[in-house]
């Protein structure tokens, strides 16, 4: 905090020292008396609270994945055109964030809030000890936050991820996501929907997520935009069959070339494990993240 107060009393003493030039400092020309006026005109007004965000807001890699955001999503598939303006693509009220960590809380859940995309990708590293395996669900989340592609370079982790892709026989490489895949350390994923009253949604094809999260996995650390934030149940299929669906069927047509993705695997988890209550971890980040 000093640093930041520090920074902060230098851009205040370097605007005060701009002034008092701009009060003592003579035009010699219509031309040159202009000049400092429209610079200052075309010049960015950065409030206290911007300054102090970009001055302690971590970083994050890039995301390699941009086609498949929702953003850009919307845009490239004309069956996903109606949910452009959607309230699930909102984040939620402070009030509807604490509410649901508190009752993640006190249904056994460990509960990390991250204030942008930077700190959550930095939580989730921090999450993770060094030579964990570690697995991952497609999480458009964890790409936004820039994880996956921070995974595909060396890391301190063992990526059995990496491991599963690299084989190619499809047979294979199933048996792989049955065994090694589901059996990791830490398996990182994101939900469709997480309730106010504590309970974690999400849907799946295959069945491998729903493995890993459900039972299989050491650890299990979920990334979460608060724009997924729901009620309870009810409204957690809701927006996981009306909304992520079409999301991620939009997804599907143009990463796989298939018609639509199907929810086969359906899951509710209402709370922790009574004999691991520290498997599952919650990042909750302040922003629209995945779908």
């Amino acid at each position: 905090m000093p640093s930041i107060i520090k920074k902060l009393k230098n851009i205040f003493k370097s605007d005060s020292k701009n002034s008092a030039k701009k009060a003592t400092t003579p035009a010699t020309d219509s031309k040159s008396a202009a000049t400092p006026a429209a610079a200052e005109a075309s010049a960015p007004v950065i409030s206290v609270s911007e300054a102090i965000q970009a001055s302690t807001s971590p970083s994050h890699p890039e995301n390699t994945h941009v086609n498949h955001t929702f953003a850009a999503l919307v845009k490239s598939d004309t069956q996903l055109a109606a949910l452009a303006d959607h309230h699930y693509t909102k984040v939620v009220s402070a009030e509807r964030v604490n509410a649901a960590k508190a009752a993640l809380e006190a249904n056994g859940f460990k509960v990390h809030l991250a204030n942008s995309r930077g700190e959550a990708f930095e939580t989730l590293k921090s999450l993770i000890p060094a030579g964990s395996s570690v697995n991952n669900a497609h999480s458009t989340t964890l790409e936004e936050i820039g994880f996956i592609t921070y995974l595909k370079g060396e890391t301190e982790w063992n990526n059995v991820h990496a491991q599963i892709l690299a084989e190619k026989d499809f047979a294979k490489q199933g048996e792989l996501r049955r065994t090694i895949g589901s059996t990791v350390d830490y398996y990182l994923t994101s939900m469709s929907a997480i309730t106010e009253d504590g309970k974690l949604a999400h849907a799946d094809l295959s069945g491998s997520k729903v493995g890993g999260v459900a039972f299989g996995a050491g650890n299990v650390i979920v990334v979460a935009g608060t724009n997924k934030i729901v009620k309870d149940e009810d409204e957690a299929w809701k927006r996981t069959n009306e909304f992520a669906l079409a999301a991620e069927s939009a997804r599907a047509r143009d990463a796989y070339g298939v018609p639509a993705s199907a929810i086969v695997n359906y899951e509710v988890i209402r709370k922790a494990n009574p004999f691991n209550p520290n498997r599952i971890q919650v990042v909750l980040v302040n922003d629209a993240l995945g779908f």
